[in-house]
């Protein structure tokens, strides 16, 4: 069966590439082996402020209106809200940060981003703030399970969608060719398991496992994220998930007792009455991170017909929507990636 793109896996990536690319026409086929991935589990933040300094993330004057505007549209097609705005409370943490904060509501390039700053022992949401806090705008979480399942529904109904495990050996390069499928090009949306892949394993990746807990609470919560070092997000008035850990060269995806207690005593600082709460679920999964912070766009350099769409990290909800759109450019007008994985020729490809 020919088709102009197969993308290996089903995750926030590799879901909304192939959205835009059948939007303009391309015929795609995902595979996907069905199991769990890092988008499913995802709290699906997006927070355009971040760091101990209060930093806006770069091109988030970018980003975040394209985000929105996707994730408006796939609602307004499926008929349901995906994407939750919520004002987000920054506890901080020290009088240096607090000094950052004020600086940052006087910096005109952060008007959109921070609004209410509250002095140090003051309450806010019902939360008492030694060292102040501040109230971030623009700021909330998407649903990344329900849309994952409404496009997997969507690419069922254009028969673009295959359950399967992809197996390298599979592959034939010349011509291009997966099992019956004779693609025009093929591009690996895999997440971590990147790491693995015979033509992009060089690309240096950081993956970082982060576990994430789900709470129902005794306590009505405050209608507003928090973020307190870890944060947490309220899913209704009494529902909520907290995380995340951040875990360098683990190699599972299994729940620990460690990462679990590690979250649950970072809320019992921040609130005895949040963390009298009743664990209903725990997942774990691995981020696609990457040494340079920069996702990984691009193609091959000895076999051009392969690309990659990757490396997102924790910001995947906030940069995916603009970049699928770049690479879309660049896989139908043949347009220069932003990203793009020659960056990393020169220093990691062993020609």
């Amino acid at each position: 069966m020919p088709v102009d793109f197969l993308i290996i896996g089903q995750g926030l990536a590799g879901s909304l590439l192939a959205w835009e690319l059948i939007q303009r026409g391309s015929s795609v086929l995902v595979v996907d082996n069905g199991q769990e991935n890092a988008s499913q589990i995802a709290a699906g933040l997006i927070n355009p402020v971040t760091g101990l300094r209060l930093v806006k993330s770069t091109e988030a004057d970018t980003l975040l209106p394209v985000a929105k505007h996707c994730y408006q549209q796939l609602a307004s097609v499926f008929g349901q809200p995906f994407y939750i705005e919520k004002p987000m409370l920054r506890l901080l943490h020290s009088p240096a940060q607090y000094q950052q904060a004020e600086k940052r509501l006087r910096d005109d390039a952060y008007q959109a981003y921070l609004a209410t700053l509250y002095p140090p022992n003051t309450s806010a949401y019902g939360l008492s703030n030694p060292d102040g806090a501040v109230v971030q705008q623009q700021t909330g979480y998407l649903l990344t399970r329900p849309l994952l399942a409404c496009l997997r529904g969507f690419l069922l109904a254009q028969n673009s969608y295959r359950q399967a495990a992809f197996h390298p050996d599979d592959l034939r390069l010349n011509p291009l060719r997966w099992q019956d499928i004779k693609p025009k090009r093929l591009i690996f949306c895999e997440g971590y398991h990147a790491q693995h892949n015979p033509w992009f394993s060089w690309l240096p990746f950081q993956p970082a496992k982060g576990e994430i807990l789900t709470l129902a609470h005794h306590q009505p919560l405050p209608d507003a994220l928090l973020n307190y070092g870890h944060w947490l997000l309220p899913l209704n008035s009494q529902h909520s998930r907290i995380g995340a850990t951040f875990t360098h060269n683990a190699t599972d995806t299994e729940p620990t007792a460690q990462g679990r207690q590690q979250l649950l005593a970072g809320l019992a600082a921040l609130s005895a009455d949040l963390v009298q709460a009743e664990l209903t679920a725990h997942h774990a999964n691995i981020r696609p991170c990457t040494l340079d912070k920069q996702p990984f766009l691009g193609y091959h350099p000895q076999h051009p017909q392969l690309a990659i769409f990757n490396g997102f990290g924790a910001k995947g909800s906030l940069q995916i929507p603009w970049y699928s759109q770049r690479f879309a450019d660049s896989l139908l007008n043949n347009t220069p990636a932003p990203g793009a994985i020659s960056r990393h020729y020169a220093a990691h490809y062993p020609a």
